[in-house]
């Protein structure tokens, strides 16, 4: 598939020393939570408020109207690039987080440690949030007791809780493997063999290994078995700097987002995780390049956790941590996220995800507050996600004229 827009805004793009700053809150789109009204309304949140005055709105459609994006293809979008064209599998993406050296050899998988019953069903899919330490433990047991297919090494690292990663490494592997998480619990983890992934040597392999880890972590109380996600081989894909002709930097404290960052070349120059941390080293970042990339995570860990108070609470935390990076005077800022989480639905979702965008030659400010239904009658309109990026660098001068 032609990545025809994308290869358009290349053509036009040009540098010069204008800042962009893409602030991303983590699943900070919502629903009304059964009429309480979404996270971003309840909030009291006087300086994004305060923009919004200033600033435009609007929402993003990550994907396509009606798709559940993961965190990749919402990031992707982000970014500027065609979640539909550019597809990668979250086992890289972990991988890259954790700064593991992938080799062309080489098949990953991001791994969630779970729980399962007497009946093989899921009961939770996330282990209880097991601490690192224990992780590491579990780790080490299956690295202990696995015999590996032959031909084949299996390596395992730790990502970070109830997260880590596999990689099968050998000669010839494809990664056309089905996805184990049932995504729901009192289900049977799903087969990496079933169709149309049944044809697969290397998900065959997977099935082996998945088996014996069962086996293995029969005895513990929590993380007594895995569920794979995101099989996939390392793409080559066109970087950042290539694609828009700026200097990027990421500033994110999880390894799936830094892991994003990387696989399009963007040098990860902070690990803060705290939203007062985020925004001071973001403003740091602003002196050295004139495109940086925030990640706050706990918008969206509150929402998949079904805590509509906690969501506002760290929407609230990031409000009063904003002056600290609108004092570095960003020449364009845009505060949105890379998908919705509403804790009504304890998980991702389809709807469209609110944007702000203070920039210079603005048609004025869209409103009082920012929050959802503002969103839906601001200026930006709903757009793709793919097409916010190349709007912040038209507002800061970086795309030359389309034609005579």
């Amino acid at each position: 598939m032609e990545d025809t827009y994308g290869n358009l805004i290349t053509s036009l793009a040009k540098a010069n020393d204008k800042r962009i700053v893409l602030l991303v809150m983590d699943g900070i789109g919502d629903c009304d939570n059964a009429g309480k009204g979404t996270a971003l309304a309840i909030a009291r949140k006087p300086n994004m408020n305060k923009l919004a005055s200033t600033s435009a709105l609007g929402l993003l459609v990550p994907v396509a109207t009606a798709v559940t994006p993961g965190s990749g293809p919402g990031h992707i979008g982000l970014f500027g690039y065609d979640p539909l064209i550019y597809q990668v599998g979250r086992g890289v993406l972990s991988a890259l987080g954790i700064e593991f050296p992938l080799t062309g050899r080489d098949v990953a998988a991001r791994l969630n440690f779970c729980m399962i019953d007497a009946d093989g069903k899921v009961t939770d899919r996330r282990a209880g949030r097991i601490p690192d330490e224990e992780n590491h433990r579990v780790l080490d047991k299956i690295r202990k007791h696995l015999k590996a297919p032959a031909g084949v090494e299996v390596l395992f690292e730790t990502v970070a809780e109830h997260r880590a990663l596999m990689v099968l490494r050998g000669d010839g592997l494809d990664d056309n493997i089905g996805e184990t998480d049932p995504q729901a619990t009192g289900l049977e983890p799903l087969s990496p063999t079933r169709p149309p992934h049944d044809q697969s040597p290397t998900a065959a392999m997977a099935d082996d290994v998945i088996g014996q880890v069962r086996n293995i972590l029969a005895d513990e109380p929590r993380a007594n078995m895995i569920l794979a996600r995101g099989f996939a081989k390392a793409p080559s894909w066109p970087t950042f700097a290539e694609r828009f002709r700026m200097n990027p930097a990421a500033v994110a404290g999880y390894p799936m987002y830094r892991g994003v960052a990387t696989l399009f070349g963007m040098p990860v120059v902070a690990r803060p995780t705290t939203a007062a941390d985020i925004c001071s080293e973001a403003a740091k970042a602003m002196k050295d390049h004139t495109f940086v990339f925030a990640h706050f995570k706990y918008t969206d860990k509150t929402g998949e956790d079904g805590d509509l108070a906690g969501k506002v609470k760290r929407i609230e935390e990031m409000d009063a941590a904003l002056p600290a990076l609108l004092a570095a005077k960003p020449d364009v800022l845009i505060i949105t996220g890379d998908h919705s989480t509403p804790p009504s639905l304890k998980a991702h979702s389809w709807h469209p995800v609110p944007v702000l965008m203070s920039a210079p030659h603005l048609r004025g400010g869209d409103g009082e507050s920012f929050d959802e239904v503002a969103c839906l009658h601001g200026q930006i309109g709903t757009i793709p996600s793919k097409e916010i990026i190349p709007l912040a660098m038209a507002h800061a001068g970086k795309l030359d004229k389309f034609g005579a």
